[in-house]
């Protein structure tokens, strides 16, 4: 029996001993796993550690820092005497965000959708078709730049996803009276026109901002860094706003009296180069510019050039004066008022027979100035027109000025030089027929034109001797003295010079006109010179002393005053006028002159 029981427990054990263990294969296999694990967060580390450290700590930057900007107000533009002509208003900006609108289903709220679009001047249907169109964007303007009380309106409304954002207007209070000299900005306030444009840099500034961290609850923690914003700079104009309302008045009101196509007027200091006004017409609202034509953005002032005509003659008689070809009393024929020159023929409306030089402003006699400019070498007639500045701009820096049209070729026909010495076969802006005569007026330094304040004033370089240029003026006095009655101005001495010529057409010229006067006063001690120029007129007066001499009388007018200029017509000419003393000096002292 003891055997049996013992068989038996042996072939048990040896059973047990025979079938397969699993405690030890399944103890490798789960500590290949955990050693991989630990391999893999491992090598996951120093991935993050090593390779890529800045992924993570950009998710925690956007997570914990944030960026407050500091926005710079843009600059203002002012006038000589700190008027304002651009100025930065407080508006407000409506943008949506669609996500928030439509998690909040914020489109069932259709009353106050309505009442929004109503405030905003748009439809309802288009409104909600700018959110629903993107519907998972942070983002989407409805509205730029609206008053604060439209602002205050839209805040009460509470439209989950309307949010306001603080921005600046550009407003502009002298509206078209200065609109061509400031120009205007965009939605964004950059610089698209005049001043806003070529100062746009100066005006714009540079924003400051802070960074910092804030914790879970949005406090703010640790301070970061900080940049200073950088103010904008105010930009300060030689213009005068009183005169260049004067002046916009004027030229508008003669524009459409004479239904002309344009005009322009520029007043200028004759010292300094200092532009005091430039005006256009017609002009626009830089404050409301929808729907306007874009040719009335041009500023004609400096970009359309036209020949000048007659206003062009000062120059010949003082070239002639200059080379020596002819002194202040010689004495030119213009008989029998008429010549041939290559087949071409110059000529006066009447035989005008001797003239001196005077007189041939004065009747402005096409063949007394074709006589005086053949006296002279070709080049220095070419030279002096150069030197004058007609082909080059006037230093202002404004965007568009054309620098004329002057050709520099090396060959001339003498009847291309005579059309030249009474102003045709150029083209020049008014504001190049401005500094002229201011350099004429100032003893025969040319400056150039400025339109923005200068701390030093511009020397200039001499082209003309002082005595011949104040020769010259002391007879544009005797112009309008005899000649360009319209041109005058009460209480004081002027000088100036008509201009009527021919546009000219594809082909030669056609039958439309323009009329300029240029001129400036006061002759004994001269301040400002003051250009008008009317384009197309279409009625029946069309000559330069009709329709741009009385526009110059009345901007004159209006300057002097406003300047306080002492006014200068009740001297005696023999005993105070230095202009007439300096030409006695000048006359030769023969009893009869010389003939040209």
């Amino acid at each position: 029996m003891s055997k049996k029981v013992s068989v038996s427990v042996s072939k048990k054990a040896s059973n047990r001993s025979s079938q397969p263990t699993t405690t030890a294969w399944r103890y490798y296999v789960v500590l290949g796993i955990v050693a991989l694990i630990y391999a893999g967060l491992l090598a996951r580390s120093a991935y993050i550690q090593i390779i890529e450290p800045d992924m993570l700590k950009k998710q925690g930057d956007m997570r914990s820092m944030r960026i407050a900007a500091n926005t710079v107000q843009r600059g203002s533009i002012i006038d000589r005497n700190g008027d304002e002509l651009a100025i930065s208003v407080p508006v407000e900006t409506v943008w949506a965000d669609p996500k928030i609108i439509m998690d909040n289903n914020a489109l069932a709220m259709s009353e106050h959708w309505q009442a929004l679009a109503d405030v905003l001047g748009q439809n309802v249907n288009e409104l909600t078709t700018r959110v629903v169109r993107h519907p998972t964007k942070r983002f989407v303007y409805l509205e730029r730049k609206i008053s604060p009380a439209m602002a205050n309106y839209i805040r009460e409304l509470k439209i989950p996803g309307i949010h306001l954002r603080k921005e600046s207007k550009r407003f502009y209070p002298t509206g078209e009276i200065s609109a061509h000299i400031v120009g205007f900005t965009n939605v964004d306030d950059k610089g698209i026109e005049g001043v806003e444009r070529v100062y746009d840099q100066q005006l714009t500034g540079i924003g400051g901002s802070k960074r910092f961290r804030k914790d879970a609850k949005g406090r703010k923690i640790e301070i970061l860094s900080v940049e200073a914003a950088h103010e904008a700079k105010n930009i300060t104009l030689t213009i005068d706003q009183r005169i260049q309302a004067i002046a916009y008045k004027e030229l508008k009101g003669a524009v459409q009296a004479f239904k002309a196509t344009s005009g322009s007027v520029v007043v200028a200091d004759i010292h300094t180069g200092e532009i005091l006004a430039m005006a256009n017409s017609p002009s626009y609202n830089p404050n409301n510019r929808r729907n306007t034509a874009i040719h009335r953005f041009r500023n004609r002032a400096i970009t359309d050039i036209y020949e000048p005509g007659s206003t062009m003659k000062p120059l010949t008689a003082l070239t002639a004066l200059e080379f020596g070809s002819a002194k202040i009393n010689t004495i030119i024929d213009t008989s029998p008022g008429w010549m041939r020159l290559g087949g071409r023929r110059v000529n006066d409306p009447i035989n005008r027979g001797k003239l001196s030089i005077e007189e041939i402003l004065v009747t402005s006699s096409n063949m007394g100035t074709t006589k005086l400019a053949l006296s002279v070498p070709k080049n220095f007639l070419l030279d002096k027109f150069f030197d004058a500045g007609f082909a080059d701009d006037t230093g202002t820096g404004l965007v568009g000025e054309s620098s004329g049209m002057m050709h520099d070729r090396p060959r001339w026909s003498k009847f291309e030089l005579a059309t030249l010495s009474w102003g045709y076969g150029l083209a020049i802006t008014p504001m190049q027929l401005a500094r002229f005569y201011a350099t004429l007026a100032n003893g025969g330094v040319k400056r150039e034109l400025s339109i923005v304040k200068a701390e030093q004033e511009n020397e200039g370089v001499r082209i003309f001797s002082k005595a011949n240029a104040n020769a010259v003026m002391v007879m544009l006095e005797k112009v309008v003295d005899e000649h360009v009655q319209k041109a005058k101005v009460a209480g004081y001495r002027v000088g100036g010079k008509t201009g009527t010529s021919f546009k000219a057409v594809a082909g030669g010229y056609g039958n439309d006109y323009v009329g300029l006067f240029a001129g400036v006063a006061p002759i004994s001690d001269p301040k400002v010179v003051v250009v008008v120029v009317i384009n197309d007129p279409g009625g029946d007066l069309y000559h330069g002393g009709e329709v741009a001499a009385p526009v110059f009388s009345r901007v004159m007018k209006g300057a002097l005053r406003v300047l306080n200029v002492a006014p200068d017509a009740n001297e005696k000419l023999a005993q105070s006028n230095t202009l007439r003393k300096t030409i006695d000096e000048l006359r030769i002292s023969e009893p009869e002159a010389n003939d040209v």
